[in-house]
């Protein structure tokens, strides 16, 4: 699923984004809005992972769906 699509059905996908990240906030997820550099550096400052490692994980995700 592109970036585009995902931005799109934003408000859908947020249940998914939670329950594979329950660490992410409401607010957390209404900021990002599909904006995938923002939940990327989200995943760092809550999981203290690497940049790296939080765009692969994201990466994943996104082809999961």
């Amino acid at each position: 699923m592109n970036e585009d699509r995902i931005k799109g059905q934003w408000k859908q996908l947020t249940g998914k984004l939670k329950e594979k990240w329950g660490k992410l906030t409401d607010d957390d997820l209404t900021v990002a809005e599909g904006n995938s550099e923002y939940l990327a550096g989200k995943l760092q400052e809550r999981y203290g992972i690497a940049k790296d490692e939080a765009k692969k994980q994201i990466d994943d995700f996104q082809r999961g769906l």
